[in-house]
């Protein structure tokens, strides 16, 4: 999503210089604020488009200018650059950057797979330990089941209205920046040229998508900057040259005055007023990109400040001029000879700002898929060396179908602006909502202080979203309708997700019926690696059984993989794999559990396979190193002494190497459940997602491991793990099969109407037209087993 070099990608250290500071802020331009810096296109147009007129008193253009101010100060100023980016995850914003934090800070987390050893995670920061934090806001949040409902769906409808906003965002902006023609041409002739123009436009951005940003995205902050110094320059212009004194129009007074002349009609067109914040939730959603300072810098210092004079200078000018209340809009405020190069920079701005909100779309998407509240798409990385940068082809043909047919269907800036205006007040909700968790969950400050929040800016946004709902029939509907269509499909998806992994759990076999499979039974060894991929992250999956049940063979080395998301953003590589025996070590089978946050970028399947492979061996030697007690390692000693002979641990096996010898950290702090039969019975699916293993001791071990090993004599290494590391040698030159399930979702007898409609239909309905499990993972079809399963919950 963003635009410049992995260099500067990522968080501003405290020790950088302020170059790069000033860099960052730079370069954040064209990626945060493109879609901000283009609302002086539309918001005086939206505003006088029906509700209030423009009178000789100027009473309602300097009411408006004063409530453009005040907005444009508490809410994007105050608000986000002094308070909501603060509430980051390891340096990243957005919506469900602020559901991962309350999720950490508080039991309230949907998602299955949960364990204790994502606790350990390095980007698993809490503020406080557990123990400490006795708040009564999170033993109630955490007591009652239906809040945590509530709060996944307050997400839903943040991610919803974010995903509407970049369909709306490009065909207002791109429409308004075109609608400049018809100062130019005459009335038959400029009604025929902009919407067509639009379109051009808009399909032109949505094709271009799939060559990605990296080749043009320099080109980003340069064009804002050029827009906000035009905008800075034509405000200063018809300031001194038409209406010095309007500052004074700045004052609250103004904002009474309006109200008390124009009344109901003053209130619905607060609708058009809110467009002024638009792309202000872009400070925090993109912040992953940037560093607090620089987005602070940029907004207080350049973005704000032109963005005043740009509308100081437009009410200026229509402060002196009542001639043209029906063509109210930005291109009357500029001069003649200067209107066609102001045209061209304007349609610049607005193709940066609609790809950055584009982009945004992408990531929320990827992310909302990546915590299993989406179905499958394809997500395609279109830079090698930008983090962030992706294209999901399906979203955005749809996403250019809808937007060209909002251009076509609205045709006018008021239905646009209605639509658009209502989408981005109901994110706003949502953030403040969740901040306001924030402030008392993860900054545990006085409830009454996070109230006090919550009241405020949930007030001004409340008496928004009042005045866009009464816009419902002239535009509003559509991002309504878009909403209530995705979130049935965000939350049946999840529904279903997790009814079939506590399916799963009912259903997973115990090591005995693993270990019991041999010649005796008529099953075969068969040369190869068999990936078996499963969600669940201990037992043995029941898919496995119908395997073995109809072809009598598996792989003579056998890995169960679970590919799952934890609520952080990021994993470190050398974090990202914990890998552990399933039975004794002759029996060659293994457990892998492959952690991904909900912005990491997930392998291909070819490093994915040679890594895991890699990672096998690594484990190999370390767990031979640790249970022969070799003295590499002598801080494991006591956690050695308390293992039982039939327990078998999980080992986070790193990535870090230095030069010569690779060194692993390694932390010993989850025992497989399906071995130690350590876990109770599962009840319910919160047993499901919250059982935690107990008194486990956490040991974190150094060691490294020679990498010519194989060079030894044999009195030197161990026979036996020369074996092993032969047999997985072999078994990789033999070759991988990808073992998946393909489950088909049955509601059983008795359920009740929506269940039935949710799972049979809707869900099933999903599963046939997105993307599989193969398709996600990438695997090759050469490679792929499928295995039929009928899930009835």
């Amino acid at each position: 999503m963003c635009s410049f070099s992995q260099e500067f990608g990522g968080h501003v250290m405290e020790k950088d210089s302020w170059k790069t500071l000033l860099l960052l802020a730079y370069q954040s331009l064209g990626v945060v604020y493109g879609d901000l810096s283009t609302s002086p296109l539309y918001v005086y147009k939206s505003t006088f488009a029906e509700d209030i007129q423009h009178s000789d008193t100027n009473e309602e253009i300097f009411g408006v200018l004063s409530f453009v101010f005040w907005t444009l100060t508490l809410v994007p100023l105050f608000k986000y650059v002094f308070v909501v980016l603060r509430a980051d995850d390891n340096g990243e914003g957005g919506t469900f950057a602020l559901y991962s934090l309350i999720c950490r800070h508080a039991k309230v987390s949907l998602l299955p797979n949960r364990q204790v050893a994502d606790e350990s995670l390095s980007t698993y920061k809490l503020e406080n330990p557990p123990e400490k934090d006795s708040s009564r806001v999170k033993m109630y949040l955490e007591k009652h089941k239906a809040l945590h409902t509530a709060l996944l769906i307050l997400v839903l409808l943040g991610t919803c209205m974010v995903i509407g906003d970049g369909l709306l965002t490009p065909a207002i902006s791109v429409f308004t920046a075109v609608s400049g023609l018809e100062l130019s041409m005459s009335s038959n002739h400029h009604q025929y040229a902009v919407v067509p123009i639009t379109c051009f436009i808009l399909v032109c951005l949505f094709t271009l998508q799939h060559y990605g940003t990296h080749r043009v995205g320099f080109l980003f902050a340069p064009v804002v900057l050029a827009w906000l110094l035009c905008i800075s320059a034509l405000g200063l212009y018809n300031i001194i040259h038409w209406n010095p004194h309007v500052y004074q129009a700045l004052s609250p007074y103004y904002m009474f005055k309006f109200m008390k002349k124009t009344k109901k009609g003053g209130w619905m067109s607060l609708g058009g007023i809110l467009l002024c914040i638009t792309g202000s939730e872009a400070m925090f959603a993109d912040l992953g990109h940037f560093s607090y300072t620089a987005i602070q810098i940029a907004f207080t210092f350049l973005v704000y400040p032109a963005l005043i004079l740009a509308y100081m200078g437009q009410a200026a000018y229509l402060s002196q001029h009542h001639d043209n209340t029906n063509h109210i809009g930005f291109y009357i405020s500029v001069p003649g000879k200067l209107r066609i190069p102001v045209l061209i920079i304007a349609i610049l701005a607005s193709v940066v700002g609609s790809q950055a909100i584009i982009s945004g779309t992408f990531s929320i998407i990827n992310q909302s898929q990546s915590l299993g509240c989406f179905p499958r798409v394809k997500v395609v990385h279109t830079s090698d060396k930008i983090h962030g940068q992706i294209y999901i082809p399906e979203i955005n043909w749809m996403l250019m179908i809808l937007c060209i047919a909002v251009t076509i269907g609205f045709r006018d800036t008021k239905h646009m602006g209605n639509a658009s205006g209502l989408a981005v007040m109901t994110v706003m909700l949502v953030t403040t909502c969740l901040t306001s968790l924030v402030i008392i969950l993860c900054w545990h400050k006085p409830p009454i202080l996070a109230l006090s929040f919550l009241l405020f800016f949930g007030s001004i946004e409340l008496l928004y979203f009042s005045a866009s709902l009464t816009k419902f029939t002239e535009g509003a509907w559509l991002p309504i309708l878009l909403a209530l269509f995705l979130m049935t499909i965000m939350f049946v998806w999840h529904y279903a997700t997790v009814k079939k992994y506590e399916f799963d759990i009912h259903n997973k076999l115990s090591l005995e019926w693993l270990l019991a499979l041999g010649p005796s039974l008529g099953i075969a060894r068969v040369p190869g690696i068999g990936l078996v991929f499963t969600d669940l992250t201990s037992g043995i999956p029941a898919n496995f059984s119908r395997f073995v049940t109809n072809l009598p063979a598996f792989h003579r080395v056998l890995v169960f993989v679970c590919v799952k998301s934890v609520p952080v953003p990021f994993v470190p590589p050398a974090e990202r794999y914990l890998v552990g025996r399933v039975g004794p070590p002759s029996h060659r089978s293994y457990r892998c559990i492959v952690r991904y946050g909900y912005r990491d970028v997930h392998q291909d399947v070819d490093s994915f396979e040679s890594e895991l492979i890699a990672r096998l061996a690594d484990f190999i030697n370390y767990d031979w190193h640790r249970t022969h007690g070799t003295n590499s390692f002598p801080e494991d000693d006591a956690s050695q002494s308390n293992e039982s002979s039939n327990e078998y641990r999980l080992a986070v096996i790193g990535t870090v190497s230095f030069s010569g010898i690779p060194a692993y950290e390694i932390e010993e702090s989850v025992q497989l459940a399906s071995i130690s039969g350590g876990f109770p019975t599962v009840e319910s699916v919160t047993d499901v997602i919250e059982m935690e293993p107990v008194g486990v001791v956490e040991r974190r071990v150094r060691f490294a491991i020679d990498d010519e090993s194989g060079t030894h004599s044999p009195s030197d290494m161990d026979l036996q793990l020369q074996e092993e590391l032969e047999d997985l040698l072999s078994a990789q030159q033999a070759g991988t099969a990808f073992i998946l399930g393909h489950s088909h979702v049955k509601a059983k007898q008795g359920s009740s109407l929506l269940k039935r409609l949710a799972l049979n239909f809707g869900y099933n309905f999903l599963r046939r037209n997105c993307r599989g499990p193969d398709v996600a993972l990438k695997v090759p079809p050469v490679s792929l087993l499928e295995v039929g399963m009928v899930y009835v919950m």
